[in-house]
């Protein structure tokens, strides 16, 4: 596991290796967005959206032999809360 920083239209963000996966880190986006008092609800309200879910169910699909379908079609329909996405799903 190794961490890097890279700046990003003069924002740090913070990157994640472990092995050949590379992950960003969205808290980093968000304070830079709103402070860091707001980062959480920037984060909130991107989860809630339903680009995101669609995009996130997708990734799912393709990468977890074990996702969950039909799980995953309440929250599209909007009847499971986001909290709930990665116990359900």
């Amino acid at each position: 596991m190794k961490n890097k920083i890279i700046e990003v239209q003069n924002i740090s963000v913070s990157i994640l290796k472990e092995e050949l996966d590379d992950y960003i880190c969205i808290t980093d986006i968000a304070k830079a967005k709103s402070g860091e008092l707001r980062s959480a609800d920037v984060i909130k309200n991107w989860l809630r959206n339903r680009n995101t879910l669609e995009f996130l169910g997708t990734w799912e699909l393709i990468y977890n032999p074990d996702f969950k379908v039909v799980e995953f079609d309440l929250f599209k329909c909007g009847k499971k809360m986001e909290k709930r996405w990665k116990r359900d799903t």
